[in-house]
């Protein structure tokens, strides 16, 4: 389901919070179209923690650990990955309101970068919205074989570490469905969403310094 915004309308950071905490998320026709949509779909794309999957190959790509991840180091760059063209996504819903307003949910804390860097060149990584306990997964890009797909177990154990309840996808693809997304109706969908949003979780609990080790036995532990 989706609504266009009239495109005179302030939508603010704050509205969008909210918007989120009902199960809306709003995203543009195109890079040059100035109006927003809210969509609100009938099924939704969520990745449950304790379930998710790492591919074989990726366990290797992860342990040998040549590159770097960064939190929440550089927003403009990885949004601009995300609207960047790339095989089979030949345009962008990346306008520029979306990118005002993510930036500003990010200077407000509740916008996160996952960055995957290799010799000081961004090569991947992902940005999403945090509310409470819930962390909505907005885009994420690639410009080295497996740099997103690392950004996401990074983002995964960094989530289970900080006491997340919920990941939304948004929608389901078969890139995500390797990794354990389901979907899940609106009705299922938002009382886990009510939930997840009341709970405490710290995205910050987990301050870095760990091994590849460490990142796949934290993605992959089970409660």
């Amino acid at each position: 389901m989706a609504a266009r915004d009239d495109i005179l309308l302030e939508i603010t950071p704050q509205v969008l919070l909210k918007a989120y905490a009902v199960g809306i998320f709003p995203m543009a026709e195109a890079a040059d179209d100035p109006g927003l949509y809210w969509i609100e779909p009938e099924s939704r794309g969520v990745l449950p923690l304790e379930e998710f999957h790492i591919p074989r190959r990726l366990k290797r790509s992860i342990t040998r650990g040549d590159f770097e991840v960064r939190i929440d180091s550089d927003f403009d760059s990885v949004i601009e990955g995300c609207a960047d063209p790339a095989p089979g996504r030949a345009k962008t819903w990346i306008n520029q309101r979306i990118r005002r307003l993510y930036s500003d949910l990010f200077a407000m804390g509740h916008c996160h970068t996952v960055e995957v860097w290799r010799q000081n060149e961004l090569i991947g990584g992902l940005y999403g919205v945090r509310l409470g306990g819930a962390f909505f997964g907005e885009s994420m890009f690639s410009r080295e074989r497996d740099a997103s797909k690392i950004a996401l177990v990074h983002l995964v154990a960094r989530l289970k570490e900080g006491g997340f309840q919920l990941l939304d996808t948004q929608f389901t693809t078969r890139h995500l469905a390797q990794f354990g997304v389901i979907e899940i109706d609106r009705r299922h969908y938002q009382t886990l969403l009510d939930s997840a949003i009341k709970a405490s979780a710290d995205f910050y609990r987990w301050d870095g310094g760990a091994t590849g080790e460490d990142v796949l036995q934290s993605a992959s532990q089970t409660s």
